[in-house]
């Protein structure tokens, strides 16, 4: 017998197609003499029914920095068979850094047509930037360590502690100091 693993109108990530999306209807599949379904499929509004094992529960982070994600978007100037060498046809890339699918990043669709791969790894860079910087935070919380570590080690520490500065300053925090140093 099977349960329903997912609820209507819960976002899930639909893995043949690439993309998050809305439970509109859950559909059970019954047989007669039986007191439950004996399969169910969910309705994404994405063209067919999907089983559970093709879709993906949305992971939550609890942790406040949220969690970016990497959303495709249908391409509205070329179709699928004009723009076949992209990695994805018919769609571009889009890093939602918000619970409620805006903000973020994108791209002009003739960027992504001049150079499709390089735009797609910036947006799998930029989806992990979250826990890059978390790797960031914990390396350098190993400076606080006694001196005791290896040169190589102490290096990525220095680095790590620089790169987190850079990122956490404010502009105006390094115009300011540039300026009173010329």
């Amino acid at each position: 017998m099977a349960k329903a693993v997912f609820h209507k109108h819960q976002r899930v990530f639909v893995r043949p197609v690439g993309t998050w999306a809305l439970i509109e209807q859950v559909k059970p599949h019954w047989v007669k003499g039986m007191d439950e379904p004996v399969r169910i499929s969910y309705d994404c509004g994405l063209g067919r029914d999907f089983s559970a094992e093709e879709l993906a529960e949305e992971e939550r982070d609890d942790t406040g920095a949220g969690r970016w994600r990497l959303m495709r978007a249908r391409n509205k100037w070329q179709s699928a068979d004009e723009c076949a060498h992209h990695p994805f046809p018919g769609t571009f890339p889009i890093v939602v850094t918000d619970k409620q699918d805006w903000g973020g990043w994108r791209v002009p669709g003739a960027e992504y047509d001049r150079d499709p791969q390089m735009i797609e790894f910036q947006a799998r860079l930029i989806t992990a930037a979250p826990a890059l910087m978390k790797l960031a935070e914990k390396l350098a919380e190993q400076a606080e360590k006694p001196d005791d570590m290896p040169d190589d080690l102490r290096n990525l520490v220095e680095f790590a502690r620089d790169t987190i500065k850079r990122i956490k300053s404010r502009p105006s925090d390094s115009v300011n100091t540039a300026s009173r140093a010329a």
